[in-house]
């Protein structure tokens, strides 16, 4: 049984939470929305056994703290290179899922250096979706226009947390009772947090920021080997997108695998799949 604990360090300017368990080579896992780093406890186990993992909460989520402003992901990329500064650890093998992988893209492109490898999960890129953008697609991504608006989101989900978190993971995922029981509790007390829901709504006001990042660097691929899995029943990713043609824009050392009966979250509907997954990936990664 390996030791997990809870750490909380101030790095890049803001208090930040994070997963320790293993040891060995550094993996880091960033968790997407609507979740906390709490989204990994399938993978932490299995990981740590042959790995060092660090499981950061992201800016504005979980136990991090949630400052008014930063949440470009090249701020966001910035946080996790000082935590791993304040932690002595140099190179990793980054594992983002959703947002997180919107931060691990950026991070890989920032700091190239220090990313050994890179896995993204069930993300369409920013600038990519940016582009894309039409009717349908605008259809599947209305969440991610309404967090757009100015205080509107906060107002109406204050007191309906519940509600709020249950749309997501009942139509996000491929079985919508994927995430109940505990699980679900867990993620309805970290947004009811104060901050909570600001936190995770300007991490999407970022947007045009964050589009203007991408186009800046567009012609830039990721060279560290890339994984992109994504749950092949999500009908916003895997069933609007092609995701390997996607991804292959990003990256030039690229493996693409989509995730049968599987929704947006595959590391929970799905953990085994992805674990033996991202063991074969990170397979000869030592630090």
């Amino acid at each position: 049984m390996i030791a997990i604990a809870n750490h909380t360090v101030k790095a890049n300017g803001i208090r930040q939470n994070y997963i320790d368990a293993g040891t060995g080579a550094p993996v880091v896992l960033l968790h997407g929305f609507p979740e906390t780093n709490y989204a990994w406890r399938h993978q932490v186990p299995v990981l740590g056994e042959l790995y060092r993992v660090i499981a950061p909460d992201l800016r504005g989520y979980g136990e991090t703290e949630k400052p008014a402003a930063g949440y470009d992901k090249r701020t966001m990329a910035g946080d996790l290179a000082a935590l791993l500064d304040t932690l002595g650890i140099e190179k990793i093998a980054l594992v983002g899922h959703d947002r997180g992988a919107r931060v691990a893209t950026r991070f890989a492109k920032d700091f190239p250096d220090r990313v050994d490898r890179l896995v993204v999960m069930d993300n369409v890129p920013t600038r990519i979706a940016a582009r894309d953008l039409d009717a349908k697609i605008a259809k599947a991504y209305w969440f991610f226009l309404f967090h757009l608006v100015p205080d509107l989101p906060e107002t109406l989900i204050a007191g309906k947390e519940e509600q709020w978190l249950r749309w997501f993971f009942s139509d996000w995922a491929y079985d919508p009772a994927a995430i109940t029981g505990e699980a679900f509790d867990t993620y309805v007390r970290a947004y009811r947090a104060p901050g909570a829901v600001r936190g995770a709504m300007a991490d999407y006001r970022a947007n045009a920021e964050d589009v203007a990042q991408d186009q800046a660097d567009a012609d830039v691929k990721i060279a560290c080997p890339t994984l992109a899995l994504w749950g092949a029943n999500f009908g916003a990713v895997g069933e609007l997108f092609d995701m390997p043609k996607v991804w292959a824009e990003m990256a030039e050392n690229l493996r693409a695998v989509p995730i049968e009966r599987c929704g947006h979250l595959p590391h929970e509907e799905r953990p085994e799949a992805v674990n033996a997954l991202l063991l074969d990936f990170l397979d000869g990664w030592n630090g």
